[in-house]
């Protein structure tokens, strides 16, 4: 699977280059994705321009990926969703439980409010 990495200062953008990412293609991104989790920085955009046709098993994956991040005080966002996938992932009822935006720079501000979140959030803590 191709892909385009652009590391970020705050923040790494995973582009597939992909038309579409099939049933097969799905435990390849899964490791592409886990591996953004254990690098610095460790916060992920995933930009889906490219993508117009995401398979069930792709997108449950995206999803529940993206959860685990949050899990782990972590930022995953996915932006620049096609229509097609868009469609598919609303249908499926995901794109509610999904981090998404409609731009890369709306994604960035995100993962940027987030951080800075988390750091407010730590510093409360602290406090007590």
């Amino acid at each position: 699977m191709n892909v385009k990495i652009d590391t970020k200062e705050k923040f790494s953008v995973i582009t597939p280059v992909e038309p579409e990412i099939a049933a097969n293609m799905t435990e390849e991104l899964r490791h592409i994705l886990e591996q953004q989790q254990n690098s610095v920085p460790a916060h992920l955009v995933l930009n889906m321009q490219h993508v117009q046709n995401l398979d069930s098993t792709a997108a449950d994956m995206i999803a529940g990926l993206q959860q685990k991040f949050y899990e782990h005080n972590l930022s995953f966002v996915v932006c620049e969703l096609q229509e097609p996938v868009e469609k598919m992932l609303d249908e499926r009822e995901l794109l509610e439980v999904m981090n998404s935006t409609p731009t890369e720079s709306e994604a960035w501000d995100i993962v940027q409010m987030e951080e800075i979140e988390r750091e407010l959030l730590g510093d409360d803590d602290m406090e007590e």
